[in-house]
């Protein structure tokens, strides 16, 4: 395989060919940042505070409102996902 070079002018030229990335893409992107933050924020306060642990696992959708966060579809599988870590602590 050969390699080629391109400078950066050629390389927005090629760039800007491609079509737009998907409005989905563009705003998952933006909330990526922030939804991470919450996800550890609820992870580590299951950690150090056995209540919420025992009312996140038993009701997680109910436990993350009454937490003050809005249960989207994403949060509470990504908090779902990451409930098998409170087990090794």
């Amino acid at each position: 395989m050969s390699k080629v070079r391109y400078d950066e002018e050629r390389l927005g030229e090629l760039l800007s060919v491609l079509p737009p990335a998907p409005a989905g893409w563009a705003q998952a992107a933006k909330e990526l940042p922030e939804a991470r933050l919450q996800i550890d924020e609820i992870i580590e306060r299951a950690r150090v505070d056995a209540e919420f642990r025992v009312r996140l696992v038993a009701d997680l959708e109910a436990a993350l409102t009454a937490a003050g966060y809005a249960p989207r579809t994403a949060l509470s599988r990504a908090v779902r996902a990451r409930l098998p870590e409170l087990d090794s602590d």
